[in-house]
């Protein structure tokens, strides 16, 4: 009898391994025989699709360091990222597929543009390199050198028609422009003709004097983070750019954020402002949304009264949470009443194969 480890299976049969019912979902797979140490914990329970995971390269990862952001956003230190390492954080979680990106700060470090148009260049190609070497477990979201809207334009064009990009990443703002500014026009025109994928990533909020000091001794990827993705949302959806622009699949991170809280507040202030009925309401129905981070047990309830529950995708936002932490997430999510019945499985893959497809 072949005997095939739970990797073995993926590269084998691809996605189409997460695709089994849900029954034989939870029959362990048989263990090879090779001289790899065995697993210290068995993959949790329900196959995923990751669509909030980063990668850190080793020149990216000296990018930032030669810029002074060993410590971006306040956190105590960058972790350490491979290939192997993340495919056995996947093996371990029963993540089929990943769809990795650079996170906060991105691509544009210092201000000059000829190197943020390199740098995203390096880190594109990087991401295809992952996605030939193992295309039935990686995809990449490409990053651009905003607020450069030429540079970005270029790279957009490069990342889908020669590197096979499943999408781009957006940080909430760049130095300032949040997504609902004018200037963006041109790229949101470019996403919607391709029928993009936009996956947004919160970064540290900025005023004109430059980040904005949250008062608070803990890194701004604790509170800062998700009013920075509630604000650029809201900035976005009162500007109307998912009208405009209903081809764009834009993914909010980190189960909306505080956006489900505080809709109604901003539909009332900023509908009276702008003259439109709900406008941030309308635009959440119209957007997808990730689980990374804490969802349970307060912001899964919420977000699921504000979202279309066929576009809310798993998320583990690994490497920058911790393996354990991610695992008890995935955990929890595997549990939840609110994903009970046929709902957990669309949630953890169903949904992100129908927006991958």
């Amino acid at each position: 009898m072949i005997q095939l480890d739970r990797r073995t299976a993926f590269r084998v049969f691809g996605t189409s391994a997460v695709a089994i019912p849900a029954a034989a979902a939870s029959i362990p797979l048989l263990t090879a025989c090779s001289d790899q140490p065995p697993k210290t914990q068995k993959p949790t329970g329900t196959p995923r699709i990751d669509v909030h995971s980063h990668y850190l390269p080793d020149f990216y990862r000296d990018a930032l360091l030669a810029a002074g952001l060993s410590k971006p956003d306040g956190i105590p230190k960058l972790p350490e990222w491979s290939e192997s390492a993340a495919l056995d954080a996947m093996d371990q979680l029963g993540v089929a597929k990943q769809y990795v990106s650079i996170t906060s700060p991105g691509v544009n470090l210092t201000g000059d543009l000829a190197a943020a148009r390199a740098l995203a260049r390096r880190v594109n190609e990087e991401g295809t390199r992952l996605k030939t070497a193992h295309p039935d477990r990686f995809g990449f979201f490409a990053s651009t050198p905003l607020p450069d809207v030429d540079g970005t334009l270029a790279e957009i064009a490069y990342a889908f028609d020669h590197l096979g990009a499943a999408g781009v990443v957006f940080e909430t703002n760049f130095n300032g422009t949040y997504l609902g500014n004018e200037v963006l026009e041109p790229v949101y025109a470019e996403l919607d003709r391709r029928n993009a994928v936009l996956f947004l990533h919160p970064t540290s909020p900025h005023t004109a004097c430059g980040t904005l000091d949250s008062g608070l001794p803990y890194p701004n990827t604790m509170v800062e983070f998700l009013f920075d993705t509630t604000r650029t949302v809201a900035n976005m959806a009162l500007a109307g750019v998912p009208e405009r622009y209903p081809n764009i699949r834009v993914i909010v991170p980190h189960g909306g954020a505080a956006l489900s809280v505080l809709c109604s507040r901003i539909d009332a202030l900023g509908g009276r402002q702008t003259g439109k009925d709900q406008p941030l309401r309308k635009a959440l129905k119209q957007m997808h949304f990730d689980l990374a981070g804490s969802p349970l047990p307060d912001q899964l309830p919420a977000l699921l009264r504000v979202a279309d529950p066929s576009r809310i995708h798993y998320g583990s936002d690994w490497p920058f949470t911790p393996l354990t932490e991610v695992r008890s997430n995935a955990e929890a999510l595997d549990n939840a009443e609110q994903l009970a019945g046929d709902r957990l499985a669309e949630v953890m893959r169903g949904n992100s194969q129908k927006l991958f497809a």
